[in-house]
């Protein structure tokens, strides 16, 4: 079927009522591939569906894609239904799915897959209880848009962020909406924001975080807006916080308001014995 061609031990074909041929279906599991230039896409799964005048195929059970570059797999998708429209190049997944792209890995309820006329890569949607894994660096929303062109990772609706340090000490960011630029290594969070590191607890409208020059990992984060941090019994609220992980601190500016509670019986009904 132009580039695509199907496998399989059994099959039969289905006809529309003007006796064209309409569907091909393939049993036992079967699997297809498609070449294009030096890009390999090759679909196994119990059963295959072959669509002649659409030009679609839909692998359903224990389906599993594969993009190869040569010799090498560059993309491996796992899910119960996937379905590939050669035409535009889209493929849909449904059903647990996971995907293995270079050092990323992710996991879905589901995810559209958009490649080029080459088999590249262009356009990658997750949503459903989603979640993006690379090295030490996790994330959770209910949608993941990444676009490989820019290297830009977008995360919205209920999004979590956790990176874990070389001394085990765990970061972890949570937001309504969340950006990633790879090729710059920063991120942006807004709506809401609260970030915890050891002992820190701080909340603000909006972060940026850059990296270390030298390591490229987490550690400088700047609160806009209007914004607190937290420490033990005190309580600093300001105009812009500069946190920083390496080495541990942090600097508030602007209209700086300390708060320090539970310092003995003095107390007000909030617990609160000293604010300034």
């Amino acid at each position: 079927l132009g580039n695509l061609k199907v496998v399989g031990e059994t099959a039969d074909v289905s006809v529309t009522p003007n006796q064209q041929l309409d569907t091909a279906t393939f049993y036992d599991k079967p699997y297809a591939f498609e070449i294009k230039k030096n890009k390999k896409r090759e679909v196994k799964a119990n059963i295959l569906k072959v669509s002649l005048i659409s030009k679609t195929i839909r692998a359903e059970g224990d389906t599993q894609s594969i993009v190869f570059d040569g010799q090498i797999p560059i993309v491996v998708i796992n899910a119960d239904m996937q379905e590939y429209d050669s035409k535009t190049g889209i493929m849909e997944a449904d059903g647990t799915v996971t995907i293995q792209y270079k050092e990323i890995e992710t996991y879905s309820n589901h995810a559209t897959i958009k490649t080029d006329k080459n088999g590249d890569l262009k356009h990658l949607v997750l949503t459903g209880n989603a979640r993006i894994k690379e090295k030490n660096n996790e994330a959770f929303a209910d949608k993941f848009v990444y676009d490989p062109t820019q290297e830009l990772v977008t995360a919205t609706g209920n999004t979590t962020t956790k990176s874990l340090s070389d001394d085990g000490s765990k970061l972890v960011l949570k937001s309504h909406y969340q950006e990633y630029y790879r090729k710059r290594n920063t991120f942006n969070a807004s709506g809401n924001v609260n970030v915890w590191y050891q002992d820190y607890y701080a909340v603000g409208p909006k972060i940026t975080l850059f990296p270390d020059k030298v390591t490229g990992k987490p550690n400088e984060i700047y609160f806009t807006g209007r914004s607190s941090i937290t420490q033990g019994v005190r309580t600093i609220y300001a105009d812009k916080i500069k946190m920083t992980i390496k080495p541990k601190d942090f600097e508030a500016t602007g209209n700086t308001r300390t708060v320090i509670r539970n310092l003995g019986n003095n107390t007000d009904n909030n617990g609160m014995s000293l604010g300034l």
